[in-house]
């Protein structure tokens, strides 16, 4: 195809042509991995995803929204806070505490197909403070993201009544490819600049193709 730049010179490019990627992860939907991790852990020898949550362990992220406060502690709990003068908790819930059989059968049974836009490892947290609208406790599924920043609770939402999804972004969780956030492809277009002749040449065959015959009855 024929480019012009801003000097008004004419390029003859040539654009790539578009591969097919032959792989088995979609850009447009992601998934919740962790039904498959055991198998392809096999095959790449690489660690599981909760060896690479292990620098969380014994750590507690908080993060505030408004007149509450979010404490995560990575295979503890998680609460609900209000904060006064920086210290002094005025209200507190109880989301959840770890529940290591909840997190395996969730892992075991989820869909592989989820509206996430993040490929995620989920710890589900239960037996949190009664909800006073259902009658049951409170409860929260963790969700585990790959990001190349430092960890921290970064959304924290009501799925439904007294149920709740905390995301969690974790560095260490990039170790591992099935987790890292496919990156859009570049290619490169290569262009060569048509000589002034050539292009009065070509410009002036575009107009012969372009005019009508002409009458030749007089």
């Amino acid at each position: 195809m024929v480019m012009l730049d801003k000097q008004g010179r004419r390029y003859l490019c040539f654009l790539p042509k578009e591969e097919e990627v032959a792989s088995g992860w979609k850009t447009s939907t992601m998934q919740n991995i962790s039904t498959v991790l055991m198998e392809t852990d096999k095959q790449m020898k690489l660690k599981t995803p909760d060896k690479l949550l292990q620098p969380l362990n014994e750590k507690c992220l908080v993060r505030q929204e408004g007149w509450w406060s979010y404490e995560f502690c990575h295979l503890g709990s998680v609460r609900q806070l209000h904060i006064e003068d920086g210290t002094k908790i005025v209200q507190e819930f109880s989301l959840g505490k770890y529940d290591p059989e909840a997190t395996a059968a969730f892992n075991q049974n989820v869909s592989d197909v989820s509206t996430m836009k993040e490929r995620y490892h989920s710890h589900i947290y239960t037996n949190g403070t009664t909800c006073d609208l259902t009658g049951t406790p409170r409860e929260v599924e963790v969700r585990f993201v790959c990001a190349e920043t430092r960890a921290m609770v970064t959304s924290i939402t009501e799925l439904s009544t007294c149920k709740y999804a905390l995301t969690v972004q974790c560095p260490t969780l990039c170790k591992h490819p099935l987790f890292q956030l496919e990156k859009p492809v570049s290619h490169t277009i290569h262009c060569n600049l048509i000589p002034l002749e050539e292009s009065a040449t070509r410009n002036k065959e575009a107009r012969v193709v372009g005019e009508s015959p002409k009458d030749t009855d007089s």
